[in-house]
């Protein structure tokens, strides 16, 4: 048995999507296996099923090469592989050969370590691996920032808490946002009414790469009036459900159906991508809304690497690094900015708790600048 491992695709008879983790000679890692398919039935994506995948493997991989039995690597061989994570090189890709060697941030390396915990646990529940590799995960710590109205009990017994051994000090990063004339550079770069459509789709909407893929055509609601549909929700809108049979594996985080208002210039590129998509026999009668209308299968649904190709080939044209999310980030931001309410833009972008909207209620550069500016105001005109 070789001892490398990787994340493998696997497509069943009936065409639906999952993640499975090989040796190089393709044997499965059973317990591997088992724990996806976990997270199938927990009801997980399988964009998010990928990630595991692949750090998993990665774990799986490091602990083969380096002697290191993966159920009780002990609490050291756990230290060596998060050390590891940071100072090994990544592997060059493509146009990247040649160039100085890319790490992996901190913020990474800790989203590795957390699944690669998740996957011992799972091990431990069904008796793969032992109380002592689980015991190490964790360790005693007290909350220094308390939540509003937390009782830490009459001596403070309720303070402590159980921290991640296993685990870099990261710094938050600020939310990154694109400017209207980023947008509008996609829009004039994108050489595909479709493409053109997705980019201004996720500019008004804010909704993830994963319910944008997917939206079925009976979810496009674009009349002034949708009556005739069995819908009374005014104005043209886009409604967001959670589907778990999409051939695709596109999958809304929440659970809860959502009606997201849309503009009048979105309507319009949905209208001139359907022009170019009923050019197309294949695609013109498919069911969901973004499909493949450039390379074979034609008519199938748009896959998650699909159009991350397609969003770092503009971003190269366009000079700037570009992701799904940062459309998601623009628009939280500027709801807020407008000074819509928290509530509001809470439910637009789906997200259950109140604490999933820090991120965005971050103070505009603009908003400092104001706030100095007019002070220097009142201090010239007291003297």
């Amino acid at each position: 048995m070789g001892n490398d491992y990787r994340a493998e695709r696997a497509i069943s008879r009936s065409g639906t999507s999952s993640w499975v983790v090989v040796t190089d000679e393709f044997d499965l890692h059973a317990e591997a296996c088992a724990f996806l398919a976990g997270l199938r039935g927990r009801g997980m994506s399988v964009n998010t099923e990928r990630l595991y995948a692949s750090r998993v493997a990665l774990y799986l991989s490091y602990c083969a090469e380096h002697g290191l039995a993966w159920a009780e690597p002990g609490f050291l061989g756990l230290r060596a592989f998060q050390d590891w994570l940071i100072s090994e090189p990544l592997p060059s890709r493509g146009r990247q050969r040649g160039r100085a060697p890319r790490f992996r941030s901190r913020g990474t390396a800790n989203a590795a370590l957390t699944s690669v915990a998740s996957f011992l646990r799972f091990g431990h529940a069904h008796g793969w691996v032992p109380a002592r590799t689980v015991s190490v995960l964790t360790g005693p710590a007290r909350w220094r920032h308390l939540p509003p109205g937390f009782d830490t009990g009459e001596n403070g017994q309720w303070r402590p808490a159980a921290a991640s051994t296993l685990r870099f000090p990261t710094v938050t990063p600020g939310v990154e946002i694109l400017d209207d004339g980023q947008i509008g550079r996609l829009l004039e770069l994108a050489p595909r009414a479709r493409d053109r459509f997705l980019i201004a789709l996720l500019a008004c909407t804010g909704m993830r790469i994963g319910e944008a893929l997917g939206l079925r055509r009976a979810d496009m609601h674009l009349l002034a009036s949708s009556l005739g549909l069995g819908c009374r929700v005014e104005g043209p809108h886009v409604h967001v459900r959670r589907r778990a049979d999409n051939a695709n594996g596109a999958l809304a985080k929440s659970r809860f159906p959502r009606v997201l208002p849309v503009t009048p210039e979105l309507v319009d590129y949905y209208t001139a991508y359907q022009r170019e998509r009923d050019q197309v026999g294949a695609a013109a009668e498919a069911d969901m809304v973004l499909v493949n209308l450039f390379r074979p299968p034609l008519g199938r649904p748009m896959s998650y690497p699909a159009v991350h190709e397609m969003f770092a080939r503009l971003g190269e044209r366009a000079g700037f690094r570009v992701r799904p999310h940062l459309f998601r980030h623009t628009a939280a931001t500027r709801w807020l900015a407008a000074g819509v309410d928290r509530d509001v833009v809470q439910h637009l972008l789906g997200h259950v708790s109140p604490a999933s909207m820090q991120p965005y209620l971050h103070i505009d550069e603009r908003a400092t600048r104001d706030a100095v500016e007019r002070v220097a105001v009142v201090s010239a005109g007291a003297r």
